[in-house]
C-alpha cells in the first residue's frame, strides 16, 4: 500500500521499485491532460520476477490523503479496509472446511509518502501514521527528496525521525522485533540513518561511474535517490518481504484475531452468542487533525 497526498510521485516511486509497471505511471498521460487523481482504494495484482522467482505482488492505491478542505478523519476508509483483509483472512481460518492455503489479502506494508517541506511533518501526517501504526507496517518516505540539498535533507529526516519518536509512532523495523545482535545493529542502521528513506523515483537508467542507475537527468548532472536501493531492499527483496509477513501475521493480524474473538465471546466471526452476526471492528476514533 502507498499513501500521500497527490502531486507527490507516489505511482512513479512504485514502479521504480519493482523494476516494472505495477501503478498507473504518471508519464503516461499528455501534459495536456490533467493527471486524474485517486478517488477510491484500488487493488492492483502484478507478477514481479526476482532472482529468477516469480512473486504475486498486490499494489493498493489510496486516494489523494490530505488533498480535501475538510480532511477530518481521512484516514479511516484506509484503516477500514486493512481491517477488512483481516476479516476475510480470520474467517477463512475459523471455517471448519477450511482451505489449506488461505488467500492471503492482508496488508503488509503500507509506504507513507512525506512532502519535502524541509520544515516538519503536518499534523495530519502525524495523526495518520499514529493511527495506521497500530495496523500496518508503515515505511515513512520522503518524496521527491532532490528538491532539497544535501544539509537540508540531512537535517528533515532528523526531524522526520524525532517527531515519530515524541509522538510514539513506530516503523518498520520495530525494535521489539529485533531477533539478535547481528540483526539489531543492522536494524539500528537502518532507524537511525536512513529514515525515513529519502528517494527520488525514475524509470529511466544512466550510466553512472561505470554502472547503471535509476536516476532523473538535469542540465548539472544525474540525480539518484541515495536511499532508494536500501528501500528497494526493504519492499523487494524476498527475505524482508517474508519479514513483513511475518510481522503483520504475529503481531497486527493476531492483535485484530484476539479482539474480534474476544468481542465475539470466543465465537467464530458471524456466530454471536444469540446467532446475530457481528460487525468487523471499526476504524479507531481519533480528534481532527487541522
Amino acid at each position: 500500500m502507498s499513501k500521500c497526498q497527490s502531486g507527490l510521485g507516489k505511482s512513479t516511486l512504485v514502479n521504480t521499485l519493482f523494476k516494472s509497471q505495477v501503478s498507473r505511471k504518471a508519464s503516461s498521460w499528455n501534459r495536456e491532460e490533467k493527471i486524474p487523481k485517486t478517488v477510491e482504494i484500488k487493488a492492483i495484482g502484478h507478477v514481479i520476477e526476482e532472482g529468477g522467482v516469480k512473486m504475486k505482488l498486490t499494489v493498493i492505491d489510496t486516494p489523494g490523503f490530505g488533498d480535501q478542505i475538510n480532511n477530518e478523519n481521512c484516514w479511516e476508509p484506509i484503516e477500514k479496509y486493512i481491517n477488512e483483509q483481516y476479516e476475510k483472512f480470520l474467517k477463512e481460518e475459523v471455517n471448519i472446511a477450511r482451505k489449506k492455503r488461505i488467500p492471503d489479502t492482508r496488508v503488509h506494508c503500507c509506504l507513507y509518502f512525506i512532502s519535502p517541506t524541509g520544515h516538519s511533518l503536518r499534523p495530519l501526517d502525524l495523526e495518520f501514521m499514529k493511527h495506521l501504526s497500530k495496523v500496518v507496517n508503515i515505511i515513512p518516505v520522503i518524496a521527491k527528496a532532490d528538491t532539497m540539498t544535501l544539509e537540508e535533507k540531512s537535517e528533515f529526516k532528523q526531524r522526520v525521525r524525532k517527531e515519530l519518536e515524541v509522538n510514539g509512532i513506530e516503523f518498520y523495523p520495530q525494535k521489539e522485533f529485533d531477533e539478535d545482535l547481528e540483526d539489531k545493529t543492522e536494524n539500528d542502521k537502518i532507524r537511525q540513518e536512513s529514515m525515513p528513506f529519502a528517494v527520488v523515483g525514475s524509470d529511466k537508467e544512466y550510466q553512472v561511474n561505470g554502472k547503471r542507475v535509476l536516476g532523473r537527468k538535469t542540465p548539472w548532472g544525474i540525480i539518484e535517490g541515495n536511499s532508494l536501493h536500501l528501500l528497494e531492499e526493504l519492499v523487494a527483496d524476498q527475505t524482508h518481504l517474508q519479514d513483513l509477513k511475518e510481522v503483520t501475521h504475529n503481531i497486527h493480524y493476531e492483535t485484530y484475531r484476539a479482539k474480534r474473538l474476544n468481542d465475539n465471546g470466543g465465537l467464530p466471526p458471524g456466530e454471536g452468542l444469540l446467532g446475530t452476526v457481528l460487525p468487523p471492528v471499526p476504524a479507531t476514533p481519533c480528534p481532527t487533525a487541522e
